[in-house]
This record gives structure tokens, sequence and C-alpha cells, in this order.
């Protein structure tokens, strides 16, 4: 698809704000609308459903609008195809069109389904969420005093949504807790910071991209070139850890940050011509419009710097692209725990009245041809969040949805990889109160790049080439 194609394509490829956020892509409409043309209706089902529609209308012990019953019929079939499809009513489509310039209101949740609870993802960053200390893999079953079971997910996150400066109570089971947490969180406008950074010392850059949104490039090189003027650079931690995904063309930009111009970054396969696409590292593929390639901007020498990626399970779609294609090429070594194997494209199709559709069309696949749906990336070296093996008993990965859609090129995807057994240091050190550091628990809410941030310490010293404690991916 080329330029002139994109600008005028009616679909739209957006961060999926509120929901599972996903790598997307932009798809033109009329080829889904001429495929479904010529494959005719089903003209029997069709007569069904008429009939249940005239059955509620005249029946139902309460009079039920038009516009809600074929808003919720859309709803469920979409809802029903897997676990990212969704019918976006028109404050859903605002707020996912806001999302991607990483400003919307909320709380700061990623969130799916599972058993008619909300699930939680992952929460953001310095966000009401966060603050709160809501967890990875929370099921939220009330909100206020709604229950959640018998809501859909587009209702319940519409009930999270709100003015600024109000107030909801969330009620949550927690693994390991023997009775339900009760949490009560003040909405605000969630502002996320894309890209952060930091010299760590002489010689050694930490970069973290907390989402891909539209400024993502621009970001990503304007701290590269901070880091550079600070000194040359020996190492680079490029930390992808819980950062769901986003824009696609945005994490093909950070891919050609540091791959060689025009290599393959990504692929994708749908049952559309338009969905069968492979994307380059060139700024054709990565800019939206005619906007200055920010790269060009960047220090060259980053394109060659010694580099460490960290992942674990909150790290989806777009930061798993990435991670894939530097993995598949031998730039980076990729060290911590299992991606959370998001390996499917959604598109944005508008619809009249402001609302829209979020279809799941295709699935991508790394330069060299892996999938990651239902799998992930396996680090190559895997390494826990704690010393001691502890920090990953929450987990939530996209084999734990309903509906996931499985991997058309590895039969064993889906299943938990084996967990491999810590190593322990042979001599544990001692804080001043006698404890072992190696018997720490996690910490409730990590800072990263920090001393005390166990898997960007192993990746620092690999990059220094010390000895660390690691498991090798099985």
């Amino acid at each position: 698809m080329g330029k002139s194609e994109m600008s005028k394509a009616k679909t739209i490829g957006l961060v999926v704000g509120g929901f599972i956020a996903g790598a997307l892509i932009s798809l033109h409409v009329p080829a889904l609308a001429e495929k479904d043309a010529k494959a005719g209706l089903p003209i029997d089902e069709l007569r069904t459903f008429a009939e249940v529609y005239s059955a509620i209308k005249q029946g139902y012990v309460e009079p039920v609008e038009d516009k809600t019953m074929i808003n919720n019929a859309i709803s469920g079939m979409l809802s029903n195809l897997d676990p990212h499809s969704a019918y976006l009513d028109a404050d859903a489509f605002k707020d996912l069109q806001v999302g991607t310039q990483g400003e919307f209101g909320g709380l700061g949740i990623e969130v799916g389904m599972e058993d008619g609870l909300v699930k939680v993802v992952s929460p953001i960053e310095d966000t009401p969420a966060y603050r709160a200390g809501v967890k990875a893999g929370d099921l939220i079953f009330k909100l206020d005093d709604t229950p959640v079971k018998g809501l859909t997910l587009n209702e319940a996150v519409k009930k999270m949504r709100g003015k600024p400066k109000t107030s909801i109570r969330l009620s949550i089971i927690r693994k390991g807790e023997t009775k339900p947490i009760e949490l009560t969180l003040v909405r605000e406008v969630i502002k996320v910071q894309s890209v952060k950074s930091k010299l760590i010392e002489p010689g050694y850059g930490w970069v973290r991209i907390t989402q891909f949104q539209e400024n993502t490039v621009a970001d990503l090189a304007k701290a590269l070139t901070a880091l550079y003027k600070q000194g040359p650079l020996q190492g680079l931690v490029l930390d992808l850890r819980n950062d769901p995904g986003g824009l696609l063309n945005s994490a093909i930009g950070v891919s050609a940050a540091f791959l060689p111009p025009d290599v393959k970054v990504v692929s994708t396969d749908g049952r559309t011509a338009d969905a069968k696409q492979e994307f380059l590292a060139r700024p054709q593929d990565y800019l939206r419009g005619t906007r200055e390639d920010p790269l060009k901007s960047m220090p060259i020498e980053a394109k060659k710097v010694p580099m460490v990626i960290l992942i674990n399970s909150g790290s989806a779609s777009a930061s798993e692209i990435v991670a894939g294609a530097l993995q598949d090429y031998k730039r980076a070594v990729v060290l911590g725990t299992q991606s959370f194997g998001k390996g499917s494209v959604q598109s944005v199709v508008p619809l009249p009245g402001n609302s829209a559709i979020k279809l799941t069309t295709a699935r991508y696949y790394t330069p060299d041809g892996r999938s990651i749906q239902a799998k992930g990336i396996v680090p190559d070296i895997v390494v826990e969040e704690t010393p001691n093996g502890s920090g990953s008993g929450t987990r939530v990965r996209e084999a734990d949805l309903d509906r996931h859609l499985v991997n058309d090129r590895d039969k064993e995807a889906g299943k938990e990889a084996p967990k491999p057994q810590a190593a322990k240091p042979a001599k544990p050190a001692k804080d001043k109160n006698n404890k072992d550091e190696a018997e720490d628990e996690p910490l409730e809410r990590l800072e990263y790049a920090s001393k005390k941030d166990h898997q960007f310490q192993q990746a620092l010293n690999l990059l220094k080439g010390l000895q660390i404690m690691q498991n090798k991916a099985q």
C-alpha cells in the first residue's frame, strides 16, 4: 500500500485504549465489502434474526429501542469472534483515537474478558490504577454496585470511564488472596509518556517504551540523541516490559532505528489482498503522512551499539514485533520472560454515527516467518522478575483468553513454556537487616532500571560481559 493509498483509506490503524492494546494496520473498506457481497447473504439465518428481533420488539417485558437492539446484535457478532474484535460506539471510538496521541480519560488499565469478568492485562504506569495497586491477573467482578457478570467488555470499560475527579469502586479477586479486595480509584486524564530514558552510568543507556503511539519514533530519536550527547555508548537496554502494544507503523519505526535500511520487519497475512503485506525498515512504511523522517537526526552509532531487549508477559503486540525482528536478525539479545503472544492485526472500520468496528483481519509474522500468536517471544536468556524466580505467578497471556486465535505455524503454541529454576548465587548479599537479597519478595511497585530491578541488572551485566543469574530458554 503506497502513501497515496494509505491517506485515502477509510479505515484507521489505532491503539486499543481501554481494551487489550495491539498493533493495527489500515485496510480498505471496499475490499472487505466486495468480498462479502460476492459471498451472498444467508437468507434463512437472516429470516430467523428478523423473527427474534420482532419477538423482542413486540413481547419483551419492557420496551427496547431499535438502536439498542441493533448495537447489541453487532456487538455480539464481533465479541464472539476473538478477544480483540469489538464494536465501538461513538464514545469508545473517540477514546481510541485520542489514545493514540498518548492522552485519554479513565483509570489506566489494559483489560480483557475471562469467564464473564474483566481481567487486568496490565496497569499503565503513573495512572490511578497503577498507584492504587491494581495488578496484572486481577479479576474485577463488581464496578461500584454493578456486577460485571452479564456485561460486555465494552459496557464494562464504559462504566470505568468518566469525568476526571470522579471516583469508582473496583471489587477484585486476586490469586493468593482469600478475600476480595476493594479499591476506590479517582478518574483522571491519562497522559502516557511513550518513551523514557536515562544514562545509567557512563557508556550504558536505558530506553523504555511504555506504548507505541503516534510520536514514539520521534521521541525515541530524541532520547537516543540525548544519551549520545552525554558520551558514546558501549551498551543499550531497550525495555519493552509491560508494553501492551499500539500502532504498527511505530513498531516498524522503532525496529528501523536499530536495523539496516530496507530489511523486512514484519509481514501480515489474511483473507483479503490488502491483508497480505510486507513492511520494511524504510520511511514509507513507518511514517504517517508527509512528515520529516525523525530517524535522520538519530546518532548513526545507535545502529550498531550492543543491545539487550527486556520483555515479560505484559509485552504484547507491537512490542513483540520489535523484539521478534531484532531477535531474528540477531541485532539484540532478548532477556526476561515469555511475552504475551498477541500475533493478530486489527482494522478499525468507521461506521455511520461516529461509531466503528474493530475487526481482526490478519496474523503477523516475524522476518523469519515465525507467528507469535498464542505463543509469544521466547527470550534468548530467561530471567525471572526476582532473584528467587518469583513475580510471574499472576501472568496473563493471549493463550489464556477465551476464543483466542490459534497459531497457524506452531502446533505447540498456547502451551506454557517450561518454567526454569532460577540459579542462586553462591553467597547471597546481606542487607542492613541481615536478610538475603535473594529472599526478597517482589516489590509492589518496581522502579524500572533501579538497583532493585533484577531483570535490568542482569541485562546490564550481560552488556558488560559479567556473570549473570540466568536461565537459558528451553
